[in-house]
């Protein structure tokens, strides 16, 4: 398991999807649509999926002496090896933001929505998504990425104007705080997050490993 692991992380991956993590800091950006660094970050992921596939990495996986379920497996860690690293460095920013720059007047004045434990509680979901429609969708086939690919961005695209709404909504001006303020609500909200990601994730996981024992390579 762990040469597995070596091998997605040192072989089977592509430099640019490390390099995609900074996309954690667009979190910083007043203005913007912040959650769309997660989605970068996926993008990331997802160039090293195709890098995979053109070099036919699934048919020499299999011929290895490993059970398939241990190849999805490493897959699935690598996966949450830059997920996790991508949502520290969001989660760091955030707090800055937080502690440090509350009362700067370009976040404040901002229109859109700010970095608080909400937003990393969407960050969480949209991961989620990633790994739920994109690498289960990869699973199926092993091959064919378009596809789910295409369908995971509609659906973080439509899940960011989900995010962006919100802080518009009477009755949800917690979702547009720039500090501790709605601590309770802000809690809920990053622990409701990491639930569905958990979930998304788990759920993944086992469809994966179910597709992948049936195909014929």
């Amino acid at each position: 398991m762990k040469s597995l692991l070596y091998k997605e992380l040192k072989l089977s991956s592509l430099a640019v999807t490390y390099f995609f993590i900074a996309f954690g800091l667009m979190t910083f950006l007043p203005g913007y649509p912040i959650l769309l660094g997660s989605f970068f970050v996926c993008m990331g992921i997802f160039y090293s999926f195709q890098f995979s596939r053109e070099s036919n990495d699934p048919l020499f996986t299999v011929l290895l002496p490993v059970a398939k379920t241990d190849a999805v497996r490493a897959k699935f860690l690598f996966v949450l090896v830059v997920q996790g690293l991508s949502f520290l460095l969001m989660t760091i920013c955030t707090l800055v933001r937080m502690i440090l720059l509350s009362r700067t007047a370009v976040y404040e004045q901002n229109p859109l929505s700010n970095a608080n434990l909400f937003y990393l509680g969407f960050c969480l979901v949209m991961f989620g998504l990633f790994n739920l429609i994109f690498v289960r969708g990869y699973y199926k086939t092993a091959y064919k990425i378009g596809v789910p690919f295409i369908v995971y961005c509609a659906a973080a695209m439509l899940l960011v104007g989900v995010d962006e709404a919100l802080v518009h909504i009477p009755g949800f001006e917690a979702f547009s705080v720039t500090d501790f303020s709605f601590m309770d609500a802000q809690i809920v909200g990053l622990l409701a997050g990491f639930t569905i990601f958990a979930a998304m994730t788990a759920a993944a996981y086992a469809l994966s490993v179910k597709s992948f024992e049936k195909l014929d390579f």
